[in-house]
């Protein structure tokens, strides 16, 4: 008989296309375990949206692996400590895993290596991080030398398909109910938005997968638009793993557009993020550029009127409705709108002059498809602090730039105080003199804003 083989899940929640899952199938018995390690990931534990998607995500995948006569084993605390007494329980010997690049996990995955016969699996990325490289072998750190030289690279691996078989050890392991992990929210249920917006699971993920394939052919253009919201929304179910994108770029591939192609970039992206993380392990949270390391934020904890801002901006009462709509969407739904996130977090920088890293922090706890390596590359671009980024002196101009995207609609949605308010009043209406009495004037003007910022890039130039 066989040792049983453990399968390591964290963000790779599916069935298809797992290549640790399809790997240790053909060895043995299957034990799949998924351990709830928070202390590791410290500031970077699940926040509250991406818990409740855990929950739902591990829900539907051990319904799947129970039509197998097979299980996933729960278990919360240290990783390494609980992979080593589940191998203990049944008497394996090795652990498949997929890698994964978050500091805390590389730093896992070396401790377990140590300890027991650890086999990594490249199943998350189209081209496993490090292996697009400049002519002399080294990382690259700009994304449009990294993405031409990963299209250089392409096509992708194969999908691989799912175990023909689970068998399944003599015995299982002890396990924890999911219910006892207490993931949902419940005094308050906050999560009502988001059940009424998504769908979990690996076969959720497919069914939108399936759904975008025509919609992709008008991206390029039209990913820009909130009215009519023609993105993916695949993010949340790659970033838990419930679809890998080496499915997506197969089955897209044939695409002719420019909407593909713009697309099948900003999956290049999503591999740039991860290796920018393995060069530098702590982008999500310190600035790569050291001068802005002098910049003078307005601090929340120690200044009330920059608390209250960031009230304003967290909760969607700025009096800037394209602002406010963004991100009373986050809170509803876990989930904003790219062209609005853009918006909203150059909002918080710049217009606000409050750090980059707390806006880190609000989308970490608030968007379902939180990333370590994507949100910290997203924030640092924005903000100018990062290897490849924006400039900090270019402002986006929030007014401007809903009227230009059409955004009256999606306002419309998220701002109901404004709904009845026609085109072009909804986009600024403090300056056309429509303002509703139950809507906040600006907390700040465009222009005083924008000095403000500039005036304090200018002091860590001087």
């Amino acid at each position: 008989m066989a040792k049983p083989q453990i399968v390591w899940l964290r963000r790779d929640l599916r069935m298809a296309d797992n290549p640790a899952l399809y790997h240790a199938a053909q060895q043995g018995p299957v034990v799949a375990v998924y351990v709830l390690d928070d202390e590791r990931a410290g500031s970077h534990a699940y926040g509250g949206a991406s818990r409740w998607w855990l929950h739902h995500s591990l829900e539907s995948l051990s319904k799947t692996f129970g039509q197998r006569n097979a299980q996933i084993v729960l278990r919360r605390g240290d990783a390494v400590e609980e992979l080593c007494k589940v191998a203990e329980e049944v008497g394996a010997q090795t652990i498949h895993a997929n890698r994964h690049y978050e500091p805390w996990w590389r730093k896992a995955q070396g401790e377990l290596a140590d300890k027991l016969d650890l086999q990594l699996h490249d199943g998350n990325y189209l081209l496993p991080p490090g292996a697009v490289t400049t002519g002399s072998g080294t990382p690259y750190k700009i994304y449009t030398p990294f993405s031409k030289a990963t299209l250089a690279q392409f096509p992708p691996r194969d999908v691989v398909p799912e175990p023909d078989t689970l068998s399944s050890p003599d015995s299982w392991p002890r396990s924890d109910t999911l219910e006892d992990w207490n993931l949902l929210p419940t005094r308050p249920d906050w999560a009502g938005g988001m059940r009424d917006f998504w769908q979990v699971g690996e076969a959720a993920a497919h069914e939108r997968l399936a759904e975008w394939e025509d919609p992709v052919i008008d991206y390029d253009e039209a990913r820009n638009l909130p009215s009519v919201d023609k993105t993916s929304r695949l993010s949340p179910h790659l970033h838990f793993g419930e679809i890998s994108p080496v499915q997506i770029w197969h089955a897209l591939k044939d695409k002719r557009s420019e909407g593909w192609k713009t697309y099948e970039k900003e999956l290049i992206w999503r591999d740039y993020a991860q290796n920018v993380i393995c060069q530098t392990p702590s982008y999500a949270k310190q600035s790569y550029r050291e001068d802005f390391d002098k910049l003078e934020w307005r601090d929340p904890d120690g200044d009330p009127q920059a608390a209250a801002d960031l009230k304003a901006w967290q909760t969607g009462q700025t009096g800037y409705p394209i602002v406010d709509a963004g991100m009373r969407q986050l809170w509803q739904t876990g989930w904003m709108h790219n062209r609005v996130r853009m918006i909203a977090a150059s909002f918080l920088i710049k217009h606000l002059l409050i750090d980059w890293r707390v806006g880190e922090q609000w989308f970490w706890d608030t968007l379902v498809d939180a990333d370590y390596a994507s949100n910290g590359a997203n924030w640092q671009w924005v903000s100018g602090t990062g290897v490849d980024s924006n400039m900090f002196v270019r402002i986006m101009a929030p007014l401007s730039q809903s009227e230009k995207f059409d955004a009256a609609g999606y306002i419309r949605t998220y701002v109901p105080e404004l709904s009845e308010l026609d085109t072009p009043y909804i986009h600024d209406p403090e300056e056309h003199g429509c303002l509703p009495q139950d809507y906040p004037a600006k907390i700040i003007g465009h222009k005083e804003a924008r000095e403000r910022a500039l005036a304090a890039y200018r002091a860590i130039k001087d």
